[in-house]
């Protein structure tokens, strides 16, 4: 690769992240002057990107499969809270309490996601503004199921849930104390119990497999196709840990622990970035022989040194030292990415690439265009209520009439925050949407008030962003397909 090539792909990257350049300098900008500490900075920061990143992937498959940004997401929202006060009416607590919270969600999510998608094959270019609509329909739906049917035809016992008139359900649910202790129970899982149940799931598995093949009269071999390899390199590693939380004592206090040191995450997130851009490197060299390696494979290790080189720093160092993750809800994002990951090279995830990208051409290749939207509907639906179940159990408190209604506001302008469009979205764009946007979320009343005197112009400005960064994204898709349709015509 030419000095020039190499400048103009990285010219190239710089103009298609202006967005995400854009944010990061008035984040800078705002922090410089908000007076916060390091420490209250990333302690705040952290917490809310486990608590929104899953709603916001939870958008991503829509988009690849050609039906924009799901404004429908409250609906699984919606779903998600159903749920929840079904379950804590029934005394339903603990992290059990919430694993049944998500599998009484899933079927009302799934029927949500399907009639929606339904509903969105029958308005095929218009699915935003009808994403949109369908949402403030629905919440008429879900108010009057709170306000009247709960309590008014469905008689309510639990007087702790209803008003004092006993119709309708009360503004806000406290699902932190006794006796539906539901507050933190994702976010609390240690590390211990995340060990031992992925140790028995491993097992589990490994066992089944080697069943089946036995079954089958299959060849049972380490590499290729149907081999071993890869199941060990992740039992392997599962048990040696498992047998050292009962041998090393100081190991074993470790997992004991249900968070993080901040300092020690950032580190071993830019430290697995880098070995696994120097894996595809390396890869691409000498397994693949390519002549030219992908650029952004060396963009991204160099962002893995300059993450960790950041660490370094001494203010930055103290900030995140004080820091606790979560360690069971990072999981559930992490695995949450390399689930869209693998969905996506599946078979029917090459064939949701392909409506989004042409529905004719879709269709000439025997791909069932308006089933493959509905599926990607009721994925995305089931997912936000997932996204939303998690967000609940972080704040403890579930705001009966409120939590669900601006969740497709602030999801979708974090993801166009981090770089994405109306028609392309990554696991990337997530990401780092959730990092500035929430950052801004942060740091704006602070700066507001010390740069004008008023914390509410931060409040102002804010919204104003949530707002804007949509209503360009909307313009731009707009003027696109016109632009197109133009040049077709013409």
């Amino acid at each position: 690769m030419t000095q020039d090539v190499f400048y103009n792909k990285v010219r190239e990257i710089f103009f298609e992240n202006k967005v995400v350049i854009m944010f990061a300098v008035i984040c800078l900008f705002a922090f410089y002057h908000s007076g916060m500490t390091t420490t209250m900075f990333f302690n705040e920061l952290f917490t809310r990107f486990g608590r929104n990143t899953f709603m916001v992937l939870s958008l991503l498959i829509p988009v690849v499969a050609g039906l924009g940004l799901n404004f429908g997401i409250v609906l699984g929202a919606m779903a998600a809270q159903i749920a929840m006060f079904l379950i804590v009416l029934w005394g339903g607590s603990g992290l059990l309490g919430i694993f049944w919270v998500a599998l009484l969600a899933t079927p009302i999510a799934i029927v949500f996601g399907y009639l929606v998608g339904r509903m969105f094959n029958s308005m095929k270019g218009s699915e935003m503004i009808g994403g949109m609509v369908t949402a403030l329909f629905a919440d008429g739906f879900y108010q009057f199921l709170f306000l009247f049917v709960f309590g008014g035809v469905i008689p309510i016992a639990a007087t702790r849930l209803m008003i004092p008139t006993g119709v309708g359900v009360l503004n806000a649910i406290n699902i932190g104390d006794s006796p539906n202790y539901m507050r933190q129970v994702i976010d609390n899982v240690s590390m211990l119990e995340i060990l031992n149940v992925s140790f028995i799931a491993a097992i589990a598995f490994t066992a089944g497999m080697l069943i089946y093949k036995l079954a089958k009269k299959q060849p049972i071999t380490l590499r290729g196709e149907g081999g071993f390899s890869k199941i060990l390199l992740f039992l392997v590693p599962l048990t040696l840990a498992y047998i050292a939380s009962f041998v090393i004592m100081p190991f074993l206090f470790f997992l004991y622990q249900d968070r993080l040191n901040g300092l020690v995450g950032v580190r071993l997130g830019a430290v697995t970035l880098a070995l696994y851009n120097i894996y595809q490197i390396v890869q691409s060299k000498f397994v693949l022989k390519q002549e030219t390696t992908p650029v952004r494979y060396y963009i991204y290790l160099g962002v893995a040194a300059l993450l960790y080189a950041i660490t370094l720093n001494t203010i930055i160092y103290s900030g995140l030292e004080h820091v606790g993750v979560p360690v069971f809800t990072y999981l559930l994002i992490a695995g949450l990415c390399f689930f869209i990951k693998w969905f996506m090279n599946t078979r029917l995830g090459q064939n949701m690439r392909t409506a989004g990208q042409n529905r004719a051409v879709a269709t000439a290749a025997g791909i069932n265009v308006d089933r493959t939207r509905v599926i990607a509907m009721i994925m995305s639906t089931l997912l936000a209520s997932y996204g939303q179940i998690i967000m609940l159990q972080n704040f403890g408190v579930m705001s009966t009439y409120g939590s669900h209604t601006q969740v497709g506001l602030y999801a979708i302008a974090a993801l166009l925050v981090g770089g994405a469009t109306v028609s392309r979205a990554s696991v990337k764009h997530a990401i780092m949407g959730v990092l500035l946007f929430h950052s801004l979320f942060i740091l704006a009343p602070f700066a507001s008030a010390n740069l004008m005197g008023s914390a509410l112009i931060g409040e102002y400005f804010r919204f104003f962003a949530a707002n804007g960064v949509i209503a360009i994204a909307l313009v731009m898709h707009a003027w696109q397909r016109t632009t197109k349709r133009k040049a077709v015509t013409a």
